[in-house]
């Protein structure tokens, strides 16, 4: 069987997904394609080689639709001939295009496939492709009577059912600031990003991290999703999620280049790390955010590994709660879990994720000189990807 590697990874800064964010006025084909771009010059392969693009975006719609994989990959100066596709598994559509990518490889459908990623949020706000309708339909309805809820109440869910007090939360946040901030100062993240020209300006930084966040000041924040409507429905909520221990609203684009074996020793590429094993999964869509737990389990079972043959974490902080849970049930160590910092922090441009987090779990494992490291992510509807690498 073949194997699949890949040769490098890059992401662009991450901007406040907002009016007046650093990266809001870039239009998200261009912005995508600066990822993509720049993995091609990094590693010098010629485009005309990519057999695919396969890219994850959430937003499909206005100027993130039409395919916008396909636009990106021509924006980027790829040749005409080189096809696209954009797939979406709500935050985990970037980490999916990883995975049919390396799949694809293992299959001996492609030889070199670009997995991308892609949010400007600022751009095309969450949930617009809903458009206000009912995305569910009447049978969904019959099958839940209760009804689901929207990611907030599930995170509040999951702090209450894990029994996460607001301190927990807001302490695992500031160690996400402070880690990222760290890594920023010490270079780690150096390797990472690729700066992007806007103007006469350029942008080097993830604009949301914020060295000097405290326990003192997250605990001054209000809770994010209280509602009378939820409160009396689920009164075991104590209310603890805010904005300061969830993720932000962010732009961020990211490129991860892969190939087999064969072929990065044909053309003269040196990998970072193969491909060891995938596992998807689906779990309780009103919980809806727990589905990392199954997951992990299962991409470890796949694998031939245990917990402890890990030595780095990259687990999605789209809210701290989601993360501390899965840590209770899976007793991992807590000092390898996002040691550069997570979302919270560094942001959750929503497609762009799973590639951001690849790109960084690549780093990682080489600045603690790591063997395996293992990604996942919590996705809307009670689903998760995991995603194992073995570095070279």
């Amino acid at each position: 069987m073949r194997d699949a590697v890949i040769v490098d990874a890059v992401r662009t800064p991450i901007g406040k997904g907002k009016a007046g964010g650093a990266l809001a006025g870039v239009h998200p084909v261009d912005l995508h394609a600066h990822a993509i771009r720049a993995l091609l010059d990094r590693t010098g392969i010629d485009p005309a080689l990519v057999d695919d693009v396969i890219s994850g975006a959430v937003g499909q719609i206005g100027e993130q639709s039409g395919n916008t994989a396909r636009w990106a990959a021509l924006a980027a100066g790829l040749p005409e001939s080189v096809p696209a596709v954009t797939v979406d598994r709500q935050c985990g559509s970037s980490q999916q295009a990883i995975h049919f990518a390396a799949q694809g490889v293992i299959a001996g459908a492609y030889d070199v496939v670009i997995a991308s990623g892609i949010e400007a949020m600022s751009h095309v706000p969450i949930g617009s492709q809903r458009d206000g309708r009912d995305f569910l339909g009447p049978s969904v309805a019959a099958r839940y009577p209760e009804g689901l809820v929207p990611q907030g109440i599930s995170a509040e869910l999951i702090a209450a059912e894990w029994d996460l007090g607001r301190s927990r939360l807001d302490e695992f946040a500031a160690t996400s600031h402070q880690r990222a901030a760290a890594a920023w100062r010490d270079g780690r993240f150096d390797r990472d990003v690729v700066p992007l020209k806007i103007g006469a300006d350029e942008v080097r930084f993830d604009e949301s991290v914020r060295p000097s966040t405290t326990v003192d000041v997250l605990s001054g924040l209000k809770p994010a999703f209280h509602d009378d409507y939820w409160a009396e429905r689920f009164p075991r909520i104590g209310w603890h999620v805010t904005a300061g221990n969830s993720s932000p609203i962010n732009d961020g684009a990211a490129a991860v280049l892969i190939t087999s074996s064969e072929t990065a020793q044909r053309l003269g590429l040196e990998p970072r790390a193969r491909l060891h094993s995938f596992a998807v999964v689906g779990d309780d869509p009103l919980l809806m955010l727990t589905g990392v737990i199954p997951a992990t389990a299962k991409v470890l079972d796949r694998a031939g590994l245990r917990l402890a043959d890990i030595d780095a974490f990259e687990v999605n902080e789209a809210f701290a709660s989601v993360v501390l849970a899965w840590q209770a049930e899976t007793g991992a160590d807590l000092a390898k879990v996002n040691v550069n910092g997570g979302a919270t922090a560094i942001g959750h441009p929503l497609g762009a994720s799973g590639a951001r987090l690849m790109t960084t779990l690549l780093s990682v494992l080489e600045q603690t000189g790591g063997r395996y490291g293992l990604q996942t992510m919590c996705e809307a509807g009670g689903l998760a990807n995991a995603t194992v690498v073995e570095r070279l």
